[in-house]
Formats: structure tokens, C-alpha cells, sequence
């Protein structure tokens, strides 16, 4: 099985245990593949994210899944987590929910990162304005990875260590 026929299936029991989808991606070996989820809570925010229980209980919950299909093969690690800070954007919900938030684009057009998101006009496109100024509808296709991009605030003063 594919990680394009996993993807819905493994959104669907994500969203019964109360979590998002937030990527899903497979890479090692044929002999030892790595299935990597992200999972948060919907609409989260600052300290209401998720924690190490949440996916240690997706987890066990996708092992189960994956036994039952086979889905990966018998010799698999699975590696569930929180998007961390600067969350992966993958589908066009994820654009809808950060419209007004810099993130940074790998792609055609990665040469204007980073970017402002303005609009998602469809499920196909995303409206962004670059460093430049210049603004693109790209098609989602064209763009390979996007991360929300988080400014640290500058220390004031000088540090002492």
C-alpha cells in the first residue's frame, strides 16, 4: 500500500481519537520502512498543543491499524509527534487556518522564501506575497515542503554566560 492510500484512512481514525493529520510521510528502507505522523489538536494553540501521552495513544492505535492492513509491511517503525513549532503545511486546510502567517516555501517559487500566506482561492491554490513584495497564486503542487515560519525575538542586551 502506498502512502497516498494511507492518507485518508490513517486521517479518518486520527480524527476519531480527537486529533488532526498533520503530515504523514514514509521513508527508510523497503526492508525497514519509517512511518512518520504528525498528529495536533484542532484549532490548538500555546499549551494546549499536544503531549507525549496523545501519541503514545495514536500510536498504539495506528500499530493496531497497520497490523490489521499490513499497510507498511511486517518489519516497520512507526514515529508519531507533535508538528513542533514550525508545523509542516500540507493540504489546504492547513493554508485556510494560518491565511495572515509567514511560512517558509520549498518549491518553483522557493527562490522568493519566505512568504506571507493572503489566500487559499481553491483547493488546488495559495495566494502569497513574498519578501519582494510580489505576490503568486501558486498551484499547492508545485510547492514540495512549506513550515510556518517562527521569528524569535532579539535578546536585549548583552549576555553573560
Amino acid at each position: 500500500m502506498s502512502i497516498d492510500d494511507l492518507i485518508d484512512p490513517v486521517r479518518q481514525l486520527v480524527a476519531a481519537l480527537g486529533f488532526e493529520l498533520v503530515d504523514l510521510r514514509r521513508s527508510g528502507s523497503p526492508q525497514r520502512p519509517l512511518l512518520q505522523v504528525r498528529v495536533d489538536r484542532p484549532q490548538s494553540g500555546p499549551g494546549h498543543g499536544v503531549t507525549a501521552e496523545d501519541c503514545v495513544r495514536v500510536s498504539r492505535a495506528l500499530e493496531r491499524f497497520l497490523e490489521e492492513r499490513t499497510a507498511v509491511g511486517p518489519r516497520y517503525m512507526l514515529q508519531v509527534s507533535s508538528p513542533g513549532i514550525e508545523r509542516p503545511l500540507r493540504w489546504p486546510e492547513h493554508w485556510r487556518r494560518f491565511i495572515g502567517q509567514q511560512v517558509r516555501v520549498k518549491g518553483r517559487h522557493s527562490a522568493h522564501s519566505p512568504a506571507t500566506i493572503l489566500a487559499v482561492p481553491d483547493e488546488e491554490h495559495v495566494t502569497l506575497r513574498f519578501a519582494d513584495g510580489t505576490e503568486a497564486t501558486v498551484p499547492l503542487m508545485e510547492i514540495r515542503e512549506a513550515t510556518l515560519l517562527v521569528e524569535w525575538p532579539k535578546p536585549h542586551g548583552k549576555r553573560k554566560f
